[in-house]
C-alpha cells in the first residue's frame, strides 16, 4: 500500500499529507539549531581554553607563588603572605612584567635557592652587587664608606651581637656562620669592608635582628635567583615559621597554610594586604 493512498485505493486527502511535511520541517529544523549551539559553543570553548593555556604559560614561565614561612622580613612581608614572583625566563628580550630580572639592582626584593640548602626557597633584599664594599656599624649598613639609606629596615630591641652587628668581624665567628662562608669569607675582608664578587649579591632581611641572610651564610649566586617577588596576593594570619625557607614543593598557593579549623575565611584572612605591590 503506498503510503499516499487511502485503504480504498482512492488518493488520502489533502490533509493527510500535511503530517510528513510538517515532521519534515521540524527534522530538518533540529541540524539547524544543533548547528547554531555548536557555532556558539565552540568559540566559548576555544575561548576558555585560550585563558588556561596563557594562564598555565605565565605560572610555568613567567610568574610562580611562593609562601612566607618567617619573620626575617617583617614589616614588608608576614609569615601567611603568599606571593606572586616574577621568574627568570631566559633572554633580555623577553616581555617582563616589571623591570627585566637581569637587572638586579640594590635594595630589589628576589626569591633565591638557599645556598646551604639547594630544595628551600628564602626571599631577603639586595644589599651589595658585584663589585661593592659593604660593611656594618651598629646593625646600620655601609656601602662603600657611606651610609645606606634604608627606610625599609628595621631594627628590634634583641641581645647584643657584636657579628651581627659590627660585620664583618674576623675574631670571632657567631655559631649560626657556616663553616665554607667563614673561610671565604677571610679572603674577601680587606680594611674591614666585604667586597662582593662577581656574579655574586648580598642579601639581608628587613628584620635586621632576626634574620638569617649572607652575614651567615654567604652570597647569593645570580644561577640560583628565582625571580623577584612583585604582589602579595593574599595573607594567612597564621604561619609555620618552624623552618629558614620555603621547600620547592611548597611553593605553591595554599601549600602548608595554617588556619585553625571552625574560623571562618573572614577571620583568617589578612583582606588588608590583599594585592599589595611589592616595591
Amino acid at each position: 500500500m503506498n503510503a499516499a493512498t487511502g485503504a480504498s485505493g482512492d488518493p488520502a486527502p489533502r490533509e493527510a499529507a500535511a503530517v510528513p511535511i510538517a515532521t519534515d520541517m521540524t527534522a530538518a529544523a533540529a541540524p539547524a539549531v544543533a548547528q547554531h549551539d555548536a557555532d556558539w559553543l565552540l568559540p566559548s570553548v576555544q575561548s576558555v581554553a585560550s585563558v588556561l593555556v596563557v594562564a598555565l604559560f605565565i605560572l610555568t614561565f613567567t610568574v610562580q607563588p611562593f609562601r612566607i614561612p618567617s619573620e626575617s622580613m617583617e614589616p614588608t612581608l608576614l609569615v601567611g603572605d603568599f606571593l606572586l614572583v616574577e621568574k627568570q625566563v631566559g633572554p633580555e628580550t623577553t616581555p617582563h612584567i616589571f623591570a627585566p630580572l637581569g637587572e638586579i639592582h640594590r635594595g630589589d626584593l628576589i626569591v633565591f635557592h638557599y645556598p646551604v640548602d639547594a630544595s628551600l626557597h628564602l626571599v631577603k633584599r639586595v644589599i651589595g652587587l658585584p663589585g661593592d664594599r659593604l660593611r656594618l656599624h651598629e646593625g646600620r649598613a655601609y656601602l662603600n664608606g657611606r651610609a645606606m639609606a634604608e627606610p625599609y629596615a628595621v631594627y628590634r630591641p634583641a641581645p647584643e651581637d657584636s657579628y651581627r652587628d659590627e660585620f664583618p668581624r674576623m675574631e670571632r665567628a657567631d655559631p649560626g656562620v657556616a663553616a665554607r662562608w667563614w673561610v671565604e669569607m677571610r679572603s674577601l675582608v680587606s680594611g674591614g669592608e666585604l667586597t662582593v664578587p662577581a656574579g655574586s649579591y648580598f642579601v639581608l632581611g628587613d628584620n635586621r635582628n632576626d634574620s638569617e641572610d649572607s652575614r651567615y651564610w654567604g652570597f647569593v649566586p645570580r644561577a640560583a635567583i628565582v625571580g623577584k617577588p612583585f604582589l602579595v596576593y593574599f595573607s594567612l594570619k597564621d604561619g609555620d615559621a618552624d623552618t629558614p625557607g620555603q621547600s620547592s614543593a611548597d611553593a605553591l598557593p595554599g601549600s602548608g597554610a595554617a588556619h585553625n579549623q571552625g574560623e571562618s575565611l573572614m577571620g583568617f584572612a589578612r583582606w588588608d594586604r590583599m594585592l599589595r605591590i611589592l616595591r
